[in-house]
């Protein structure tokens, strides 16, 4: 079994959902779908509801900062007690596409954070250009749980670690021009790290330009693999195992 830890595969970002779920679970491949407003939310729910091989993180990510509201804070705090939830996710900070609203973005993902130890719930984080803040934050709350798309250094990597959260390692780890990611998993080493695709975006190199898809978790582990020298198998072993015990679902 292969677990994709972050990806976006539902209706309204990927019109053929259904047909991408039923291809990964004849694969073996579990998803952690991410929710990131209220309506993504509630297509993550429907789907997690309805296929064993998908499971349920749900947020507000800095994208819906300026927009939501005490209700829509509500609805989530409801949402979060169902059976198919193990996360609350995609939530976090992004200083390159939003710096201008930093202070809305850091009130949202605190509310997202006090909702985690509300509900005892690991987190995935998303962090761009806003890693020191995105550890104080981390750090002054009672949670655990993923560095999405890890683009920060190896010794803050080694900081969050410490925290107890997981690094997530997906496409860019196969671009050529990206050996900061590469640094990092040889580095940190597999026990602490995870797949995921972030699907519909970030494909491989090996499909660069195309639509991403948790299929091409293949080429993230073989990437990885290498890096590691070790074999394939090795890294789908070790990192699904990580994912069980980071978000308590069974894998094997």
């Amino acid at each position: 079994m292969m677990v994709d830890t972050h990806c976006h595969v539902y209706d309204s970002e990927m019109k053929d959902a259904r047909e991408i779920i039923e291809e990964a679970l004849r694969s073996n491949i579990h998803m952690i779908l991410n929710g990131t407003d209220p309506s993504s939310n509630r297509e993550v729910l429907e789907l997690a509801g309805e296929y064993d091989n998908v499971h349920a993180a749900l947020g507000f990510l800095y994208t819906f900062a300026d927009d939501v509201d005490e209700g829509d804070i509500d609805l989530l705090d409801l949402q979060l007690e169902d059976e198919n939830v193990i996360a609350v996710g995609e939530i976090g900070l992004d200083y390159y596409h939003g710096k201008e609203n930093r202070d809305a973005q850091i009130h949202l993902f605190n509310r997202m954070l006090e909702l985690a130890e509300k509900h005892d719930l690991p987190v995935i984080v998303h962090s761009r250009k806003s890693i020191q803040d995105t550890y104080d934050m981390l750090k002054s709350h009672d949670v655990v749980g993923s560095l999405h798309c890890y683009q920060g250094s190896v010794e803050m990597a080694r900081e969050f670690i410490k925290m107890g959260f997981y690094i997530g390692v997906g496409g860019p780890v196969t671009h050529q021009n990206n050996r900061k990611v590469r640094r990092t998993v040889s580095e940190v080493g597999l026990d602490r790290l995870l797949l995921e695709t972030d699907s519909p975006y970030l494909a491989p190199g090996e499909v660069r330009g195309e639509r991403n898809t948790p299929l091409n978790l293949k080429h993230i582990t073989a990437k990885i693999a290498d890096e590691l020298g070790i074999a394939e198998e090795g890294v789908i072993e070790m990192t699904s195992k990580n994912a069980g015990e980071l978000f308590g679902f069974e894998v094997f």
